[in-house]
């Protein structure tokens, strides 16, 4: 078998094995909590459905109703500043799922925008990346020349300790924001800004979802 095709196998065989401790330890974690949840939930269900003498049929569409009608901290969802918002996530590749486009037309050109502006964003972002690297390396330079270090030059080392370093500042500073002015602990917050930057986007969390905080304009 070619080395390459050993390493390819090897990859996969690490990577599903990667996915079943994932799978093993969330199971640990979270399913016993799931259970509880969804049976306090069922039990609230069936006594309002008792106390107010309603249907499943009603009360399902209760469901939809309060869902469809959840406010949205930044308006109406697909006035400007939601769209703008929903653009926003789109070209980052996040996917929250907050809001998704229910038109035909609306769901076409989700594809063709999405297929153009995600490698601009791409594009864009390498860039900026790139920019970033050059800032860095001047700075570590210019530290080791001050510090009288043998070797000045920006190593691949520095650059992803630099990275890790403006990466943790990024994450802690949008962390407490938003703790502020969402209303989250401050690990739910943190946690929020992880899956964004990682463009994870559960959609468990997003921000502007409730109601408008002094901080966003009325421009809807």
């Amino acid at each position: 078998m070619k080395r390459q095709n050993v390493r390819t196998l090897s990859l996969v065989v690490c990577t599903f094995t990667y996915l079943l401790i994932g799978a093993a330890v969330f199971d640990a974690l979270e399913s016993e909590t799931e259970r509880k949840r969804w049976e306090f939930l069922s039990n609230v269900k069936d006594n309002l459905l008792r106390k107010y003498n309603i249907s499943h049929e009603d009360y399902h569409m209760i469901e939809i109703v309060i869902i469809e009608n959840k406010p949205h901290k930044a308006g109406p969802q697909w006035k400007f500043a939601g769209a703008f918002y929903f653009a926003t996530v789109v070209l980052a590749m996040i996917g929250y799922g907050h809001s998704t486009p229910v038109t035909i037309g609306g769901k076409a050109f989700c594809m063709a925008y999405a297929m153009v502006g995600i490698p601009l964003g791409l594009v864009m972002f390498q860039s900026i990346g790139e920019r970033l690297n050059k800032f860095a390396s001047v700075v570590i330079r210019r530290a080791k020349r001050y510090l009288r270090c043998q070797r000045t030059e920006a190593t691949e080392i520095n650059l992803m300790l630099a990275t890790g370093m403006l990466s943790s500042i990024i994450i802690t500073t949008g962390a407490a924001v938003f703790s502020k002015y969402e209303g989250w602990s401050y690990f739910d917050s943190f946690y929020y800004c992880f899956v964004t930057l990682t463009t994870i986007g559960f959609g468990d969390y997003v921000a502007l979802q409730v109601s408008r905080p002094s901080y966003i304009p009325k421009l809807i």
